[in-house]
């Protein structure tokens, strides 16, 4: 059950309950976190994943559906247009580590949610403070662009987390803005790997028939938040520089991994199932 207004819910169709302050909150953060990706072109599945996973908003597995959808339609709004601003050659070997590393976080996120609950809240706890803190401490530029096997290590890394969480940002963001490239080409070459990411994740878990009718509720309900938060994010300057914001997105993610890690290691268990 989620933390906030057990006895305040919402019957949408069929049989499934939706409760309404949970979402509120998680279209909130949906809306905060489209526009931020729009902006610096990552944060928002790590952003939603931090607040609605930490909070017991939705269920995990849920949850990563729903942003793997969520994240493929910003991808595709904010990288319409600057396709062409992509550097390719970092793309591909990224995606050859990425699209084989997703099934192991799909098997990694199937075993531990159903063995050791614990486990896998300690890990996503883990994943959110650790990318938070290397976002926060601002990556230095290389001198020269990464190697090939550097790159593939990080698809693969990346695609393990985009697996387990739907949420691969940090990983490929402090690799993206290490690189000695301008903004224009790592923003769009971020979103190109984000999109593949998470259509290639939608597409295997549609497959094993784990597109449920919670997930299409959410969805249906997060999309024009989505296109809202991502067209404001393209046409609207921030209200505080783009620094200020993604520095602000990270303290919350931090505080929000911090507090999903003590609190799987400390009560054994952070979602009920």
């Amino acid at each position: 059950m989620p933390l906030f207004c057990r006895g305040c819910s919402m019957r949408l169709w069929h049989n499934a309950i939706v409760e309404t302050s949970a979402l509120i909150i998680f279209l909130l953060i949906t809306f905060f976190g489209s526009y931020i990706q729009a902006v610096a072109g990552f944060a928002m599945g790590m952003l939603i994943v931090a607040v609605a996973g930490g909070l017991r908003l939705i269920e995990l597995e849920t949850l990563a559906a729903v942003v793997s959808i969520l994240s493929l339609t910003n991808s595709v709004l904010s990288l319409w247009g600057q396709v062409g601003q992509v550097h390719w050659r970092l793309f591909s070997w990224l995606a050859l580590g990425q699209v084989p590393a997703l099934m192991l976080g799909l098997f990694f996120l199937d075993q531990l949610g159903a063995n050791a609950r614990w486990a896998l809240e300690l890990c996503l706890g883990v994943f959110l403070t650790l990318g938070a803190l290397g976002m926060l401490l601002k990556p230095q530029p290389l001198q020269r662009v990464s190697a090939p096997w550097v790159a593939w290590l990080t698809g693969i890394c990346g695609g393990t987390l985009g697996g387990m969480f739907s949420a691969s940002g940090p990983v490929l963001g402090l690799f993206g803005f290490s690189q000695p490239l301008p903004l224009a080409v790592i923003r769009a070459t971020l979103l190109a790997s984000f999109l593949l990411v998470t259509s290639s994740r939608t597409v295997m878990v549609g497959w094993r028939g784990e597109l449920t009718e919670a997930v299409a509720i959410y969805v249906a309900l997060a999309l024009p938040v989505v296109l809202i938060g991502t067209w404001l994010g393209r046409v609207v300057a921030p209200p505080a520089s783009e620094a200020m914001l993604k520095k602000a997105a990270f303290w919350l993610i931090l505080i929000m991994g911090i507090w999903v890690g003590l609190t799987a290691v400390t009560s054994g268990t952070l979602i009920t199932a």
